[in-house]
């Protein structure tokens, strides 16, 4: 087989596995439709989107409880998450590169991505709950412990590693050459950090915040642990209540009718959709940087 042969072949594997890809996120969106169909047919999907009652013994069922409790939770622990995260891509790019610190830290970061979310789900139950109620006292709130707070705390943890490796990576192929004419010139360390590095990386910073969001929109087990499962909206962030990714874990095993099944079926392919909005904006948004970066 000559050269052109593999090539050939190369590109042949590369153009089926791009193709597979599309067809298999066509087959997850279509079979999830089909799933949701009994409800679909029962209520309309605006109808279903907006309303805030979940009776599955009067085969009832909005998911707008379970919509609100994921953005509030997966955008609160995104809030949490970024100055951690880029508070470590900075110190281990610009400060320490190389050492026994360094790679200690890079490698604990790395590991947080590694532990099971159950692990973190008994950890935020068993020690992060009691903490988050001696909180709750002092403030003035109900000690439930267990809430859309604790539940973002949790979520903050799991997710910097997401954003700090690949801000990490991307501040690091900023060109010394940029860096070094700014020192020359009487910049500080913060003036290059602030006005060089991050200029640069914006793009690829933003592309790690939007990954470790999309990874906090779909956690099941950990926020399940400790989020309080309340099909009710929640007035506060100290309240407990359900995410889409819950409320399909508790339910869906003990689900009592077809209807009942159907419904937790819309609420994951509403969580598809939200997923794959987000992934289109957090797209525009990467590609608006990279044009307004190479505008001269």
């Amino acid at each position: 087989m000559g050269k052109k042969g593999g090539e050939k072949i190369f590109l042949s594997s590369l153009k089926g596995a791009a193709i597979f890809l599309i067809v298999l996120f066509i087959l997850m969106m279509v079979s999830l439709i089909h799933g949701a169909l009994p409800a679909l047919r029962k209520f309309s999907f605006f109808s279903f989107f907006f309303s805030s009652q979940w009776d599955p013994i009067c085969e009832q069922f909005g998911a707008l409880p379970f919509v609100v409790g994921t953005l509030l939770t997966s955008t609160l622990a995104l809030a949490i998450s970024i100055p951690f995260s880029l508070a470590v891509a900075i110190f281990l790019t610009e400060f320490v590169k190389k050492g026994p610190l360094a790679s200690i830290l890079s490698t604990t970061t790395d590991l947080l991505a590694a532990i099971p979310s159950v692990i973190y789900g008994f950890w935020g139950l068993f020690v992060l709950v009691p903490v988050v109620q001696i909180f709750e006292m002092k403030i003035g709130v109900p000690p439930f412990g267990v809430g859309i707070f604790t539940a973002s705390l949790v979520l903050a943890v799991m997710i910097i590693p997401y954003a700090a490796s690949v801000s990490r990576e991307v501040l690091s192929m900023v060109p010394k050459e940029l860096k070094e004419g700014a020192y020359a010139l009487g910049a500080t360390r913060r003036d290059v950090v602030l006005k060089i590095s991050f200029p640069y990386s914006a793009g690829g910073i933003a592309a790690g915040i939007l990954l470790a969001f999309g990874r906090a929109l779909g956690e099941t087990m950990a926020v399940t642990m400790v989020i309080g499962n309340s099909n009710s909206i929640p007035k506060s962030i100290f309240e407990p209540a359900n995410t889409m990714a819950s409320v399909i874990a508790n339910e869906f095993a003990e689900a009592t009718s077809d209807v009942h099944l159907a419904a937790l079926i819309e609420i994951a392919l509403i969580l598809f959709l939200i997923t794959i909005l987000f992934g289109l904006a957090g797209r525009f948004i990467i590609n608006r940087m990279a044009v307004k970066d190479n505008v001269p």
